[in-house]
């Protein structure tokens, strides 16, 4: 799992080391891992060391100091390194070893910002060394005008140049995501001591590119991360298995009430969802003509009449393809909420739910109804104000209603009524496409119906019951990105549809559990079960 961190945490693991006078070693740490990271980088796109250009954007402070450092690193390998000050000066120490190490050094001045941006722009590998975890506000003046220019001027020469990071992008927050533009986009971001939340949130991981942490020795006094990701080892972990001697009510029912004649596909896409993502039985409950279709489409569903009240099932899927006017479907959408079992509820039903719900129920809007949402609440949030501060909407949209709230986008993120926050960035763009969201929303109740009462699987992470919800929620989303994934490698990367992602789902849960299969093999290869 990769943990993530706010800048206040990091600054605050460093205290201990900074006053037992090693903040030096610190800083040559975070630049000698800076510049093993170009090197390989370098060497897996086939480029040269010796001779490459090297132009590092260097601030005032110790994120300055990182980059000149790593640069001189860089020089002495044979690579041809010019340093631009931003500020006009730089961190003296770092400095002096970036001159002594045969580096050429370049104030930011009007005259010459034209000049050293066409310079950056054809350089083999940029360092943005500009801004460190404590700036707020982005850059301003010369600077941002200067990273403006070499963004522009890259794009219009179709500029195959490294660009990496320094701990972060300069104007990402470190502890939001938030950007403030201009902001140089990385090929890679080098970050220290642990991962930066804001980088594994949108908007800052639009300008992340592949993060790469490098240990400094800060790592035994970092805190509860502020953001945790589930990788592939977890996901193994987490999915859930059929004992030997499981039925169809003991591995989960999951009851959905979804699509309307409007939207009929909306119910199929959830169910189709559901069904591959491992659960028992999926009852559904809808208008007759959607029911039909349901039937054709996926006969392993069944078709239930009567109230939310008269289905045993032990989780609900709620929303996916309603309207305000399918008053039958709102009111068993509200009845299932209700019923304290487990509740995913999407879409159509956000708007019709009660103000205060609980961690058990998921709601899974996208930036539109969430800010739909906030504002109900008496937020003044639009869709663009959520895009440009997902993590801090999401976590207030928890907290507000007291429910799990997974914020879907290309990082979606799911955050709990008390603060924690998973994020999972999986998939593929083309996962944005019609149905997406309803597949996804079977899916997690599908994860929901067979969680049971047991939190064994979930104690590795550290969750307390309520914070259980929010993984299997962050869960269902890996699995469901991993799948679109799968689905659109099949066609060479190319698109997809929402029933395809669905196809896709079991052998995508069939390889994730290799991982923890292939464990179990190995612990058991004494035994040699029958043939």
């Amino acid at each position: 799992m990769i943990s993530a961190y706010t800048g206040t945490q990091v600054r605050a693991a460093e205290e201990p080391l900074l006053a037992a006078g090693l903040g030096d070693v610190l800083m040559q740490r975070a630049a000698h891992g800076l510049a093993n990271a170009v090197i390989t980088e370098l060497r897996v796109r086939g480029r040269r060391i010796y001779g490459a250009r090297l132009v590092v954007l260097a601030g005032k402070g110790n994120n300055g100091g990182d980059g000149l450092y790593a640069a001189a690193f860089l020089a002495a390998r044979g690579m041809r390194t010019t340093a631009v000050l931003t500020s006009g000066t730089g961190h003296p120490a770092a400095l002096a070893a970036f001159e002594r190490a045969g580096g050429r050094t370049e104030e930011l001045t009007e005259e010459a910002l034209g000049g050293l941006a066409a310079e950056a722009a054809r350089a083999d590998v940029v360092i943005d060394a500009v801004l460190g975890t404590g700036a707020k506000g982005g850059l301003r003046g010369s600077a941002a005008a200067l990273v403006d220019a070499i963004t522009k001027a890259r794009s219009s020469m179709d500029s195959q140049g490294l660009v990496v990071a320094c701990d972060l992008p300069s104007g990402v927050d470190a502890d939001t995501g938030a950007a403030a533009l201009p902001v140089l986009p990385a090929d890679l971001t080098v970050t220290f001591g642990g991962a930066k939340t804001g980088l594994l949130a949108d908007p800052g991981a639009d300008y992340a590119g592949r993060v790469h942490v490098v240990p400094i020795g800060i790592e035994e006094h970092l805190p509860r991360p502020s953001l945790r990701r589930l990788e592939a080892a977890d996901l193994a972990m987490l999915l859930p298995r059929p004992e030997r001697r499981a039925h169809k009510y003991s591995r989960g029912v999951l009851g959905v009430v979804a699509g309307s004649v409007q939207y009929p596909g909306a119910a199929v896409l959830a169910c189709r969802g559901a069904l591959a993502a491992g659960v028992g039985m999926v009852r559904y409950l809808g208008p007759p003509d959607v029911a039909d279709l349901v039937r054709q489409s996926c006969p392993e569903v069944v078709c239930s009449t009567g109230s939310v009240a008269d289905n045993r099932v032990q989780a609900w899927l709620v929303g996916s393809g309603m309207g305000p006017e399918d008053s039958d479907q709102l009111a068993r959408a509200r009845d299932a909420v209700d019923s304290g079992l487990p509740t995913v509820a999407d879409a159509g039903a956000l708007p019709a739910l009660p103000n205060q719900l609980a961690p058990h129920v998921v709601l899974t809007p996208h930036a539109g109804e969430l800010a739909s949402l906030l504002h109900r609440l008496g937020g003044v949030d639009d869709r663009e104000s959520v895009e440009a501060g997902t993590l801090d909407a999401a976590r207030r949209a928890a907290a507000v209603t007291g429910a799990t709230v997974l914020l879907k986008g290309a990082t979606t993120l799911v955050a709990t009524p008390g603060g924690a926050v998973y994020s999972q960035a999986d998939g593929t763009p083309w996962l944005a496409t019609a149905g997406s969201g309803d597949v996804l929303a079977g899916v997690i109740g599908a994860l929901l119906a067979q969680a049971g009462p047991d939190v064994g699987r979930f104690r590795s992470l550290d969750v307390d019951d309520d914070g259980r919800w929010a993984a299997i929620a962050a869960l269902g989303a890996a699995l469901h990105g991993k799948a679109g994934t799968a689905a659109s490698d099949v066609s060479f990367g190319g698109p997809i549809a929402a029933g395809g992602i669905a196809d896709a789902i079991a052998e995508t849960w069939g390889n994730v559990s290799m991982l923890s299969n292939s464990g179990l093999r190995k612990r058991n290869s004494h035994s040699h079960p029958l043939r």
